[in-house]
């Protein structure tokens, strides 16, 4: 489904539609049954060596790079709203080839988000909680699918002004040509199926993020460059509403299974 893909690689979360049991498994530490006693003249069978948990990488950070990142997320705690221009291009390593798609993006506290494509084709997608709506006009189509907001990775939830990026990664200044700010590097210090590496590109002087790209599991890269980012200019609640046309098919599967 694109709206799965959509969001696995642009919120780096998994779309859950309809909610799936979770099952956690819980490991128990069961204490070494006791022995009984060896004869004396037997020698003391010497206990097995239990093999070393492996050690959590260090998470280290620059002076320069912690100052950047603290002020890019004292930059968006700050921030109740935003709207922008965004091009996206998403480059499929397998086949070889870039999609590219432009359109606009709006934001408002909390959790509310719309991303508006114009081309190659309309497409809208919108954030509202727990809930994404997708509507293809072409196809007239609307589908509503449910995201764990719980499980969204710390490199999204900066944006909204929550989640500390330095306690899910590493995070190191990249070398860039083209860069029109400073590149970070951001590779997860635990194992993370959903994205391999986020890189950021920052502008300095605002702390503002002037292009995220999210490598997938397959290498393959999903950049957006954001243009025209104006922030705290006042959004209404209204804008992230969708009201499809008559004869609209709506695919509500949140409400397939329970």
């Amino acid at each position: 489904m694109y709206l799965e893909k959509l969001l696995v690689t642009l919120l780096a979360a998994p779309v859950i539609a309809p909610v799936p049991t979770t099952v956690a498994h819980q490991v128990v530490a069961q204490a070494p049954a006791q022995q009984a006693p060896a004869p004396a003249a037997a020698p003391k069978a010497e206990a097995p060596k239990t093999a070393e948990a492996p050690k959590a990488p260090e998470k280290k950070i620059a002076p320069e790079v912690k100052d950047l990142v603290d002020r890019m997320q004292a930059f968006y705690a700050k921030t109740q709203d935003f709207t922008a221009d965004f091009k996206q291009d998403y480059k499929y390593k397998a086949l070889r080839r870039t999609q590219s798609s432009t359109g606009t993006v709006i934001y408002k506290k909390p959790g509310l988000m719309r991303w508006e494509y114009e081309k190659p084709s309309k497409r809208t997608f919108v954030l509202a909680g727990e809930k994404v709506y997708a509507y293809d006009p072409e196809a007239q189509t609307l589908s509503v699918g449910r995201i764990d907001t719980s499980q969204l990775s710390a490199s999204v939830t900066f944006l909204f002004g929550q989640g500390k990026l330095a306690d899910e990664f590493s995070i190191t200044k990249g070398e860039c040509k083209d860069c029109k700010g400073t590149l970070l590097v951001l590779d997860p210090l635990k194992n993370e199926p959903r994205f391999r590496q986020v890189r950021l590109e920052v502008d300095p002087k605002t702390a503002q993020v002037l292009k995220s790209t999210v490598v997938d599991p397959d290498g393959s890269e999903n950049a957006i460059a954001f243009l025209n980012l104006k922030t705290n200019v006042g959004i209404d609640a209204d804008r992230f509403k969708i009201n499809p046309p008559e004869g609209t098919r709506i695919d509500d599967f949140t409400k397939m299974r329970k």
